[in-house]
């Protein structure tokens, strides 16, 4: 199977972007009709999140989002395998782009939209500069093995597992480099506090304030959309007076702060993800029975 989808994206990637989207649509509504489990997942974040939307609002646009986690998940043939010129036309970098490409290292918060790919390869293709990564193992060896290769594809990187622990992370934002993390998901809970994300408690890792402190080094958000062109890359002002003394309230505010980027486009949100699968001791789980 791992051979037969790289074959696939190898071939896909000659198609023009217009006829390779109408594909993911169709990809998407497949899902959203035949993969169940997941499709109760985002049901239930979007009640949980937008619990002002009426049930038919939100199957309108958790079928937008399943749409479009399907067009980014195809548009990977082209990130990673189109050749420099293709990629690079088709990502837009805006933005206080220079503020960051002279940064002398800096935190990139960079929440899970359904383009996080795109930016990830338009920093490194388009900044020149030396950039780190949490990298998380997907289930699949084959799937693994294809996502590390193009996720290593372009500019001068190192992709660090979470039981590397801090110290290497906080020695390279120290020597200038800059760390790309994707903090915004229910990771190890023992690496965790419960902050509000839409009024909800969430599990919430508090990286993003901790390695800011340690490596002395200012956090900057870079939000992903996908376009009709390809991926707008947005480069936001670096974050003042942050971190402050107080993890706790940092992490709020991380995702305070994220929640006004989604509501701009919440149908580009991962809510495939299971973001409140963590809960505080006593609490049932907040998803249904049979969802993985």
């Amino acid at each position: 199977m791992g051979l037969l989808w790289r074959l696939t994206m190898h071939f896909l990637r000659f198609l023009p972007l217009t006829l390779l989207r109408w594909l993911g649509s169709l990809f998407g509504w497949a899902l959203w009709g035949l993969a169940a489990k997941r499709r109760k997942v985002v049901l239930t974040n979007l009640a949980l999140c937008f619990p002002s939307l009426s049930a038919p609002e939100r199957h309108l646009l958790g079928r937008a989002h399943m749409v479009l986690f399907a067009q980014a998940w195809l548009d990977r043939s082209w990130l990673w395998y189109g050749s420099p010129a293709l990629v690079a036309s088709r990502l837009q970098l805006v933005g206080q782009v220079q503020d960051l490409r002279h940064m002398d290292g800096a935190v990139v918060f960079a929440p899970h939209f359904v383009g996080l790919d795109a930016g990830w390869t338009a920093l490194c293709l388009l900044m020149q500069r030396r950039f780190t990564t949490i990298y998380t193992p997907q289930r699949s060896v084959a799937i693994d093995q294809w996502v590390l290769k193009g996720r290593q594809r372009f500019g001068q990187l190192r992709l660090f597992r979470r039981e590397d622990g801090f110290k290497a992370i906080v020695s390279a934002l120290r020597q200038g480099e800059l760390l790309y993390l994707l903090p915004d998901m229910n990771f190890r809970l023992d690496e965790s506090i419960f902050v509000p994300f839409y009024g909800v408690p969430a599990a919430t890792v508090t990286s993003l304030p901790r390695l800011a402190r340690l490596g002395q080094v200012p956090v900057v958000p870079v939000t992903t959309c996908l376009t009709p062109k390809g991926y707008q890359v947005q480069v936001h002002a670096a974050w003042q007076n942050y971190p402050s003394d107080d993890v706790a309230a940092d992490t709020a505010l991380m995702n305070q702060r994220l929640q006004t980027w989604i509501d701009a486009m919440p149908e580009q949100y991962y809510w495939v993800h299971k973001r409140f699968k963590s809960r505080p001791e006593g609490e049932v789980s907040l998803y249904p029975a049979g969802t993985d």
